[in-house]
C-alpha cells in the first residue's frame, strides 16, 4: 500500500489532502503520476501532477506523522480565521447599526424647514 499527501489548489481553506492508494504508475519523461485505487469494488485511476504531491511513500507511520503536523497547522491557522471573521462580523454588525443610526436621526429632522428635501412637499 501506498500513501499520499496531494496539495489542494482549488480550495484556501483546505490546502492539502491524504490517501492511500494500491498502484501508481509514473515515469521521469511525465509530469503526472497515475494512482490506482478501489471504489465500489471498481478500479479507478486518478491523474496528478507531480508538482502537486507532497509525499508518495511506503511507510504508513512516517505518512501518518507527516499528516498530522499538516493537520496541526491547519487547525491553527482554522482557529485564527475563526477569530477574525468573528471580529469582522462583529465590526460589520457596528457599521451597521452606526450607519442605521445615522440615518435616523436625519430622517427625523428631514421634515423641519432648514433642511432642503423635496420628499417633504410629495
Amino acid at each position: 500500500m501506498y500513501y499520499v499527501i496531494k496539495r489542494q489548489k482549488d480550495n484556501p481553506l483546505k490546502c492539502f489532502i491524504g490517501f492511500q492508494v494500491s498502484k501508481y504508475i509514473a515515469s521521469k519523461n511525465n509530469d503526472n503520476v497515475i494512482f490506482e485505487f478501489i471504489k465500489d469494488g471498481k478500479s479507478q485511476r486518478k491523474w496528478v501532477a507531480k508538482d502537486d504531491i507532497i509525499l508518495l511513500t511506503e511507510d504508513k507511520e512516517f505518512f501518518i506523522k507527516i499528516m498530522n503536523q499538516f493537520k496541526e497547522v491547519e487547525q491553527t491557522q482554522q482557529k485564527l480565521i475563526d477569530e477574525a471573521q468573528k471580529k469582522l462580523d462583529e465590526s460589520v454588525e457596528n457599521f451597521t447599526m452606526n450607519v442605521n443610526n445615522k440615518l435616523d436621526e436625519f430622517d427625523e429632522i428631514r421634515t423641519s424647514d432648514d433642511v432642503p428635501c423635496i420628499l417633504k412637499d410629495l
